[in-house]
């Protein structure tokens, strides 16, 4: 994102501050009175909208150079989402008397309160005046607030001044930003030029922190620490579901952060606030809950045992990157083992005494997270990374991966880091939580269905989501298929919905699971051992569920089967968490225990090479001019190609399609100066037309000629084109120009075999040709599903030009071009070279195309054939 689009999100941002902030102005100013001029409800319902704006501009707002803001404005939209909620159920009754509303909005108001007073104080100290003033005074205004609801005789004026204050400075400072660039800097408002930053801001980004989203996780762990820490030191008088918007906003948050984070290619960051954010739906469940039943829930010893053995593992692999976040990862470790400890769980003293403590642990690591991510130089407890790599450097079975391929995928470029070890170990809270023996006349009572519908299902429908983007399918359609059935049966047997009566529908449902999980246990014999042995582990906790649906589970074969499927999916955890730490397979995975020639099989596999990085493409340029053969994206869709200068790679190209030998291949240039020494071979009009039409998704269809051999194609010319004619272009792609800039013209042709549909992503070209072509330039999927417009260009001198396909480019676009080229013949015959003659009747001829779109191109019955370039698999004339 460029400067001037982000600097717009971040007036977006402020004005959503300003705009906020001037309802609660306005509701604090007049709750004084009998009729507040705006009512609970509806402030409420604004507040919601404004949050999901604010969180909008700061996750749309480039990090490179503001991260401080997107910490501000994600921190407020959780502020306002969880007091919205509380608004909306204060307007309709929900909350009681004053006394419930107050303890209702306290928590939050007290840990934002910290939490913006923390943003102001890293503002202050980077020099970032505005920011600091906005949250600052936001933070007094909701100290003012915790004020006025524990004594009314301090009223609330000044929490309304304390927001009339922000919305001021928020309206005057994104009004500065906006005049500032609808003026191209020459307007600007005091303290408001973006120009007298800019320099200062990018030499702070150069040592900010590589995940920006961070910070904003730790206050939401403020947030779920000051609920049952309130309580604890006497702030509230209860717990009760009042303060259930408040954990359950701070959840929904931070699985956004998750993924935020894996955007952010922070693995270990990311599978930490995955696992926070089910504590922070187990918290609201249990507040919850006593509406329906009078006693308190009850927490499954075994599953947070578990749990706590798996915030150790990952403080450990944390403490690797950042000690400071391994260090802080323990204090849930103490928080679990707390739980464990005590049968009534968020409500006991000894819980909400660690919840203190994760509070302080929380706000002291957000504040180092802040700072550094917006100052220049980390602070010494960042710098831990060093020690630990000089420790490991001694080791040598132990070596920390590094280096710009860390998180490559398996097929080429992603957006997201791997978020595998999240997906494993949400299986195993999955199953251990299944272990836990509940009442069936009560299946609500023990804490069961955050575990499994949470852990096991919604975020592990996110690990498949990444799993998919990351270009494993198979994968990725087993986490979502595990997701759904852990979704429906949590729900239906501890959600009081299963009854004590299985159903013969139930039976069947999950026959049907069993059936879809059988496919997947066949396709895991081709992947490895561990993922075969995951998926079928999974079939015998399937299989529980069908003999307790007919009445024929044997007596602890439940317990044995989750209890095995728990076992597998925490190797496979530890697996994905060593294997993206270290150099090596630690714990290996294991090989496919059915072997398949191809591709992913016994052969070698061809590069994947992300398109985003200049050594990739000077990789793929050194392949090219070696003889090799390679996939490579362009404006349309994904393409075959080989240097026209080696006809070993030319005629391995054309070969690698099936039944290609009538399929012409077509010829790619960078721009028409490597066509200048060829110019006076081709017609003035024909080389203007090329001129003007190019770069752009148009093939032209052009005679052959002497104009070849200046292109060093040699042998290779046999299998370009036909005798008569040759299709040739210049692709509007950055990445394909600079290609064959490096190399010369390329010979290009489709990257799928004769009569298969284009291919649109580097994952079908690497499934299709992956075991045909040396390399693949991986850049996701294809900006177009549209291949090129192919125009015959072999008459254009008399007038009529053919269509052979209609593609991206619709043939009034290119009818325009032609005839504005024609134009520029008709009003200087004599600027052009070429013999005089031969140009007067060709422009004479030239006359007869009209300026209509349905009979411009006069169609031709020539020898010209379409070429097989960017998915030309179609020879029918338009």
């Amino acid at each position: 994102m460029g400067d001037g689009a982000g600097s717009l999100h971040c007036c977006l941002g402020l004005l959503g501050i300003a705009a906020g902030s001037l309802l609660l102005a306005v509701h604090f100013y007049s709750s004084a009175r009998a009729a507040p001029l705006i009512p609970s409800t509806a402030l409420g319902v604004l507040l919601l909208i404004l949050s999901a704006l604010l969180a909008y501009a700061g996750i749309r707002r480039s990090p490179r150079n503001a991260s401080l803001l997107l910490s501000l404005c994600l921190t407020i939209s959780a502020f306002w989402c969880g007091y919205g909620v509380t608004f909306v159920l204060a307007g309709q009754g929900a909350l009681g008397d004053a006394g419930d509303l107050r303890d209702a909005v306290v928590p939050g108001l007290a840990t934002f309160t910290v939490a913006l007073l923390l943003v102001a104080v890293v503002g202050l100290l980077c020099r970032e005046p505005v920011l600091a003033l906005i949250s600052g005074a936001t933070s007094l205004a909701s100290a003012h607030d915790v004020a006025a609801r524990h004594s009314r005789a301090l009223g609330s004026s000044a929490v309304a001044c304390n927001y009339l204050i922000v919305c001021l400075l928020g309206g005057y400072f994104a009004l500065g930003r906006i005049l500032y660039f609808l003026t191209k800097g020459k307007m600007a408002l005091p303290g408001t030029d973006l120009a007298k930053k800019k320099s200062h801001e990018q030499a702070q980004a150069a040592g900010g922190s590589t995940n920006p989203f961070a910070a904003t996780g730790l206050i939401l762990n403020m947030l779920w620490a000051g609920v049952f820490g309130c309580r604890l030191l006497g702030i509230t008088n209860k717990l009760f579901m009042g303060q259930v918007p408040w954990l359950w906003a701070a959840g929904i948050y931070q699985i956004g952060i998750c993924i935020l984070s894996y955007r952010a290619m922070d693995v270990l960051m990311a599978t930490s606030f995955g696992f926070t954010s089910i504590l922070k739906f187990a918290g609201g469940y249990c507040l919850l809950y006593p509406l329906w039943q009078p006693e308190e829930p009850s927490l499954p010893t075994p599953f947070l045992v578990v749990f706590s053995i798996l915030f150790a593992v990952l403080a450990l692999f944390l403490s690797l990157k950042s000690p400071l976040d391994g260090l802080y990862l323990l204090v849930y470790v103490a928080s679990c083992l707390a739980l464990a400890c005590h049968p009534r769980g968020f409500f006991a003293g000894g819980p909400q005494g660690v919840a203190v403590a994760v509070f302080v642990a929380s706000a002291l690591v957000a504040l180092i997270h802040l700072y550094n991510v917006k100052a220049g130089a980390k602070t010494p407890p960042g710098k831990g990374k060093g020690a630990v790599k000089a420790l490991l450097a001694r080791s040598s079975f132990l070596k920390l991966r590094e280096g710009p391929d860390l998180h490559a995928p398996y097929l080429g470029y992603s957006k997201y880091a791997d978020a595998e070890a999240l997906a494993f170990a949400c299986s195993v809270l999955a199953s251990s939580a299944l272990t836990a023996p509940g009442d069936p006349q009560a299946p609500l009572a023990t804490v069961v269905i955050p575990w499994v519908v949470v852990a096991g299902g919604i975020l592990k429908l996110l690990g498949g989501s990444v799993a998919f983007a990351r270009g494993k399918t198979l994968e990725s359609s087993a986490f979502i298929l595990y997701a759904v059935m852990w979704i429906i049966w949590g729900l239906a047997r501890y959600g009081g919905l299963y009854g004590t009566t299985r159903s013969f529908h139930s039976a069947v449902g999950i026959a049907a699971f069993m059936l879809f999980n059988g496919f997947i246990v066949f396709c895991t014999l081709f992947l490895n051992i561990t993922w075969f042995f995951y998926s079928l582990t999974f079939m015998l906790v399937a299989l529980s569920f069908f003999l307790d649906a007919i009445h024929a589970l044997p007596t602890g074969y439940d317990t044995a089967a989750t209890l095995s499927f728990g076992l597998v999916s925490f190797y496979c955890f530890l697996s994905a968490l060593s294997s993206g730490t270290f150099e090596g397979p630690c714990l290996p995975m294991g090989g496919p225990i059915v072997q398949l020639g191809g591709v992913r099989g016994g052969m070698s596999k061809c590069l994947h090479l992300p398109a985003r990085r200049a050594s990739s493409v000077k990789r793929i340029a050194d392949i090219l001019r070696s003889g090799g053969t390679c996939g490579i994206p362009t404006d349309t869709v994904y393409v075959l190609v080989a240097a026209c200068n080696r006809p070993d790679a030319v005629e391995k190209a054309h070969r690698s399609k099936r039944q290609a030998q009538d399929r012409p291949m077509s010829l790619w240039i960078s721009s028409l100066k490597q066509l200048e020494p060829a110019k006076h071979l081709f017609t003035p009009l024909l080389w203007d037309f090329m001129d003007a039409a190019w770069p752009s998704p148009i093939s032209l269809v052009v005679p052959r000629g002497e104009w070849v051999d200046f292109l060093g194609m040699k042998d290779s010319a046999k299998y370009v084109g036909t005798p008569q004619s040759v299709a040739i272009r210049i692709p509007d792609c950055s990445v394909t120009t600079h290609l064959i800039d490096l190399v010369g013209p390329i010979v290009v042709t489709s990257a799928n075999p004769t009569g298969e549909a284009d291919t649109t992503h580097h994952n079908q070209v690497y499934a299709k040709l992956g075991d045909k072509v040396d390399a693949v330039l991986c850049d996701g999927p294809s900006p177009e599903n549209v291949a090129s417009t192919v125009v015959d260009c072999t008459k254009i001198d008399s007038g009529n030009i053919g269509f052979f396909r209609v593609g991206l480019i619709p043939k009034s676009q290119v009818l325009q071009i032609l005839e504005q080229v024609q134009k520029k013949h008709q009003e200087a015959p004599n600027s052009s070279t070429g013999p005089v003659k031969g140009r007067e009747e060709a422009l004479g001829r030239s006359h007869a195309v009209p300026n209509g779109v349905g009979t411009a191109a006069r169609v031709e019955t020539g020898p010209a054939q379409a070429p097989d370039d960017d998915g030309c698999e179609h020879h029918t004339r338009l």
